[in-house]
């Protein structure tokens, strides 16, 4: 496989000062970003920014303090935030080294034919997600405006879709208005919250779960497992940064810096005895807004929008150009077609049967992402990667995978207590390290980036 620095880009010839119109819009699905197309990183930290500020993580939030009280709840939420810093981080890194998505990335670890296995499974696990929240859009105004939330689903689904067929720099404006727009509003909710007799003593608030608590390790694995799967594909993100240290930082403006705001912001909620049944509904700050009434109302309707919108775009995002590598098929023709499957599975009702086992799948892809880690960007081993050898299947990391789900799903039954997707991602961490330096696999030279050591725009 070349350098980035190796392939030709439209309009960036002899005598041309920008690419042209086809090369603009091009999403480089099957192959990787160019050093011409790659972004500033102002621009990829708002796709990733944006990601994590959303309710969802507000009611998480709000459900992990109200498990072990306010300290206990914030250590949870660091831990959990420091342990995605690393993993996503480190995925990003490699991505903006080589400007290579999740599947080609994906190629290198598991070889030519055998990457379509972990390809397939992730990229059809966030059109998932995509669904869940597309039929969670309609749920949550039904629930706080009474509107019908078939129909809700349906037309938030279509325009969600609309968005993503504009491919990375919907992404990106998208990031740019939902992360303030998130923050602004639930400081709102907060300083409301705040005029309630005793919130001001959140921070002495220590739970009120009761026996149905979460244990420490279990609120660790709910933080981590939010984003496992996108957090996995990172990739399809930050392959479009300029070189592999801005790729680190523009996921670490979502990891620990958004995702921990969000979190903090419904835990706080929950801990001023704001929230609205927290055992369920943990730190939901949106129905504080609408008791509030005025120009609050229309502003709190717009916020679900572009709020849940900004997971979905992502989702069908990573789905889309997945499967456009797995098939050959352009990234936009299958954003309208995994699309219309989310959004039918939305207006079906089908969505609402899918938390359980899209969380059960998350434990699972955490050891995948650590092979990858281990195989291509730590030092000692990275050299083993292999996406320019003939081998069509590498089982060693095929073990290494199958090892750390294991592990992760049998302590996921076995004893909750602990920290499941730490322990899934050390367990096949462990197995590719030591697997690596027995195989024979012939060592590939990985693609190198000229950008790591060129000036950048920020």
């Amino acid at each position: 496989m070349s350098s980035t620095s190796d392939i030709p880009v439209a309009g960036t010839g002899p005598g041309n000062t920008a690419p042209d119109a086809a090369a603009t819009f091009d999403e480089y699905e099957d192959r990787p970003v160019p050093a011409s197309a790659r972004k500033s990183l102002f621009a990829v930290s708002s796709v990733w920014l944006g990601f994590p500020m959303i309710l969802t993580c507000a009611v998480f939030g709000g459900m992990i303090v109200y498990s072990l009280g306010f300290w206990p709840g914030m250590a949870a939420i660091a831990v959990g935030n420091l342990i995605l810093m690393a993993y996503v981080g480190l995925l990003s890194y490699q991505a903006g080294r080589t400007g290579e998505n999740f599947a080609l990335m994906a190629a290198r670890t598991f070889g030519a034919t055998g990457y379509r296995i972990p390809a397939a499974f992730l990229t059809t696990v966030v059109i998932g997600w995509f669904a869940f929240q597309t039929g969670l859009t309609g749920s949550t105004l039904e629930a706080s405006m009474g509107w019908n939330a078939t129909v809700i689903a349906l037309i938030a689904g279509v325009g969600y879709v609309a968005a993503t067929l504009l491919g990375i720099r919907a992404l990106t404006v998208i990031g740019v208005i939902a992360a303030p727009l998130y923050l602004v509003l639930g400081v709102l909710a907060i300083a409301d919250a705040s005029s309630a007799p005793g919130a001001g003593e959140f921070t002495s608030y220590a739970g009120g779960a009761g026996a149905t608590a979460l244990t420490f390790g279990a609120a660790v694995t709910l933080v981590v497992a939010l984003f496992a799967d996108s957090g996995t594909m990172t990739a399809d993100f930050t392959r479009w940064s300029v070189n592999g240290k801005q790729a680190f930082l523009a996921a670490f403006s979502a990891f620990p810096v958004g995702n921990t705001i969000a979190l903090t912001i419904g835990g706080i909620i929950v801990a001023m005895g704001a929230g609205d049944d927290p055992a369920t509904n943990g730190g939901g700050f949106l129905g504080i807004l609408i008791d509030n009434g005025g120009v609050l109302v229309p502003i709190a309707i717009a916020f679900v929008f572009i709020n849940l919108g900004s997971v979905c775009t992502h989702c069908l995002y990573n789905g889309a150009v997945g499967w456009s590598e797995l098939t050959g098929i352009k990234m936009r023709v299958l954003t309208v077609a995994l699309g219309a499957v989310g959004v039918a599975l939305a207006v079906a009702g089908i969505w609402q049967h899918f938390e359980d086992w899209l969380n059960l799948l998350g434990v699972v892809v955490p050891p995948l992402g650590a092979v990858l880690i281990v195989d291509q960007v730590l030092p000692r081993t990275k050299r083993h990667a292999s996406a320019d050898s003939p081998v069509a299947w590498r089982a060693t990391s095929f073990v290494a995978w199958g090892g750390g789900a294991v592990a992760a799903l049998v302590t996921h039954y076995v004893a909750p207590v602990l920290c499941v997707v730490a322990v899934g991602i050390l367990v096949s961490g462990v197995l590719a390290a030591l697997l690596s330096r027995r195989s024979s696999v012939p060592a590939a030279t990985a693609p190198t980036s000229a950008e790591d050591t060129t000036s950048a725009p920020v």
